[in-house]
């Protein structure tokens, strides 16, 4: 029997009736199946592939069968754009059956939650921090809302999967649970995702249904690609322009400024143009994605904020400055076109360096070949085992340390840390005043109240921090602009030059407390270490396949002839000797240049071992390690790389120490500050280093050959 024919007889007529479809789709068809069988799934499928209705079909269905006696079904969007973008649709889908939605975030009406707290409907949208501010509020019954949940569906997950954001709805998720007597059912909606059975078994927690990939094979289609390489942003947006003129495209840029940049560039050239991104605000935002509808001659620059899936309506074309850091964001933004019968999904990447260029290769490479990034697991995420435990206090006024572990330790984000790892966090907690212990329960301390409680706790329910900038200024303390943290890392005082705000600077000084750095204008034929903003920390396989453009002789069709040329200069400078070398040695002018093509992570690892094993002044970016020093030969790097060979290398206390000590004090959350400084130093190392893959880099791989000088 079909998924439509084991559908509510009442939904089925509402589908013909009401949207005129005759039949489902083979996405649908297989998800309805595995949900209407009470499995948990993940559904994979293309953008404007029929997710939503894989997913809501067989949920409304089930509700019909039995009415749930409060809230029976969560929607949960990773941001509140996607939640509001989704309203009217699943309004409509709850409607036409005799259902309601609400859609509960910041911006909700006060008088329309109290109306949805006394008569709670069939289907509540929500995001992950609206879900904790109802928990914790006192004005919310949350045991009565959700005594008869019974199946949750995330949007988007691999947005969730592998950051706090995910470890913070995850622990929520199994609150909420404690509520209800059902095995809630779990399904999670995405277009790209590596490891879908890793994210199924992820999502599934505590719940003991059986799980389901649901990834039917997807019909070969043509895309219309290209890699356009232009020296200046003023360059790219002219020929983009030249493109954007008569279509509705979005143009994704890596960079707020690049964005500002661009769009300022654009006006004025025939296409209306729009801004969109994180520090526009929401009306502007909202304004932007109006005025795009009803135009069909326009242009929204913008970063990844447009990345989700947001419907801004028909696209024509998808305009990329630069390349984006993975193959699924590559995807996710192609995704927006090709959606109509009889258009083609395409990209048109406008670089302006090689390098970037080489990046746009080897995604469009990796894609073609079907590999898509796995979204990381973790299973000791400090900073929402810190957020939960201030959040239990505040819920329940106070809670028994045992029923605090007892609840934490079935969340798989924090299934990786000890019960005693956990008896010294709360130790360290209330020695520092974020918690006291009174009658056998913890409680909110002093300190907890003064740094989180602004705002009547709204700095609590917020998980992330926005991304943590260092400003940039001269000696006289004029500011230049901020840098990404992540960006500082990768900067060595008295050599690292980089681009910002179209010159070239000197850094001069890091400070890490106070987050500055004085920096100095580069000389003139100081090359940047970095051609371009700021770089990202690219993955090992992306660059592991920008290393095989170079190796090998292929004339990609979608590269445009100046891409081409620059491409084989520098085939000609390289390519054989990284054919002869996995790892690549050279020495020019007493510099060494290490190439590994081996990502940020580990460039990072091998420079703090590289600089504290030899003394030396090191650089790393994704492709490369750049060593200064008086002791800088083949040798001593030779001596470095065959002591990193040994086992006992990589269990060395006393070494790894010294590395961590070398670390930044960065501050990757706010709840961080809450932590032992072990824990906080751990969770430093998991952003900036990757020993194991790192080892295994180094021991898989046979001695370096040395390259020319």
């Amino acid at each position: 029997m079909s998924t439509f024919a084991r559908l509510n007889p009442r939904l089925q007529e509402a589908i013909v009736s009401r949207l005129g479809w005759s039949s489902l789709r083979p996405v649908q068809e297989l998800a309805g199946e595995a949900l209407l069988d009470g499995h948990n799934a993940v559904v994979l499928a293309p953008t404007a592939g029929g997710k939503t209705e894989a997913s809501m079909f067989p949920t409304l269905s089930m509700l019909m069968e039995r009415p749930p006696d409060g809230v029976g079904a969560l929607y949960i969007a990773p941001i509140k754009a996607l939640l509001n973008n989704q309203a009217e649709r699943l309004g409509q889908y709850t409607q036409m059956v005799g259902m309601d939605r609400f859609v509960w975030h910041g911006d909700a009406i006060a008088s329309d939650k109290k109306k949805f707290v006394r008569e709670p409907c069939e289907l509540l949208m929500t995001t992950p921090e609206s879900l904790e501010v109802m928990l914790v509020s006192s004005r919310t019954p949350v045991a009565r809302i959700f005594r008869d949940l019974r199946i949750v569906v995330v949007d988007e997950i691999h947005a969730l999967a592998g950051t706090d954001r995910g470890a913070h709805f995850m622990s929520v998720l199994e609150r909420i649970a404690r509520y209800t007597d059902n095995d809630i059912q779990r399904v999670g909606l995405s277009a790209t995702v590596g490891n879908p059975d890793v994210i199924l078994k992820w999502l599934a927690g505590t719940s003991k249904r059986e799980g389901q990939v649901i990834d039917p094979p997807k019909q070969p289609a043509k895309r219309e690609l290209k890699v356009v390489l232009r020296p200046s942003i003023a360059e790219i947006a002219a020929e983009a322009s030249r493109e954007a003129v008569g279509n509705k495209s979005l143009f994704f840029c890596e960079s707020r400024s690049l964005t500002e940049s661009v769009a300022d560039r654009m006006r004025g050239r025939g296409t209306a143009v729009f801004v969109h991104h994180s520090s526009v605000s929401q009306q502007e935002r909202a304004e932007a994605e109006r005025n795009f509808h009803e135009g069909s001659n326009a242009c929204i620059a913008c970063t990844s904020t447009l990345e989700l899936g947001i419907d801004v309506g028909d696209l024509n074309k998808v305009l990329q400055a630069n390349a984006p850091s993975t193959v699924s964001s590559f995807l996710q933004r192609m995704g927006r076109t090709g959606r109509r019968p009889g258009t083609v999904a395409n990209t048109s990447f406008y670089v302006d360096n090689l390098d970037v260029g080489l990046q746009a290769i080897a995604l469009i490479e990796l894609a073609k070949s079907g590999w898509v990034e796995s979204v990381p697991v973790q299973t000791r995420c400090w900073p929402v085992m810190v957020h939960q435990l201030l959040a239990m206090t505040l819920q329940f006024g106070g809670v028994p340390p045992d029923t605090a572990w007892e609840q934490l330790c079935r969340v798989g984000d924090l299934s990786g840390i000890r019960r005693d790892e956990f008896d010294h966090l709360l130790s360290h907690m209330m020695a520092e005043g974020y918690l006291h212990e009174s009658g056998g329960r913890l409680a909110m301390g002093d300190r907890a109240e003064r740094v989180y409680g602004r705002k009547n706790f709204m700095e609590l329910y917020a998980v992330f921090s926005s991304p943590v900038l260092y400003k940039v200024q001269t000696a006289q303390e004029q500011e230049i602009g901020s840098l990404e943290q992540g960006f500082v890392d990768s900067l060595v005082e008295d050599m690292t030059a980089f681009l910002l705000g179209g010159r070239a600077w000197i850094v001069e000084h890091i400070n890490h407390a106070d987050r500055k750095v004085r920096v100095h204008p580069a000389p003139r034929g100081k090359k940047p270490s970095w051609g371009g903003y700021i770089p990202q920390m690219l993955g090992f396989e992306l660059c592991q396949r920008i290393r095989r453009v170079l190796e090998e002789d292929t004339q990609y069709p979608y590269a445009h002839p100046d891409l081409l040329a620059s491409l084989n200069e520098r085939r000609e400078e390289l390519g054989d000797s990284l054919r002869r070398a996995p790892i690549l040695v050279q020495i020019i002018d007493g510099k060494a240049h290490c190439w590994t093509f081996a990502g940020g992570r580990i460039n990072q690892t091998l420079r703090y071992i590289f600089a504290l094993l030899g003394g030396f002044k090191v650089v790393a970016d994704n492709f490369q390690l750049r060593l200064e020093g008086d002791s800088v030969t083949h040798k001593a790097i030779d001596e470095i790389i065959e002591r990193m060979r040994t086992p006992a290398f990589w269990t060395d206390r006393s070494f790894w120490s010294r590395v961590m000590a070398e670390l930044p004090e960065y501050r990757l959350s706010k709840f961080q500050r809450a932590l032992p400084p072990e824990y906080s130093e751990e969770m430093v190392a998991g952003y900036l280093l990757d020993l194991e893959g790192t080892r295994r880099v180094v021991v898989a791989r046979p001695p370096p050959a040395v390259g020319p000088g």
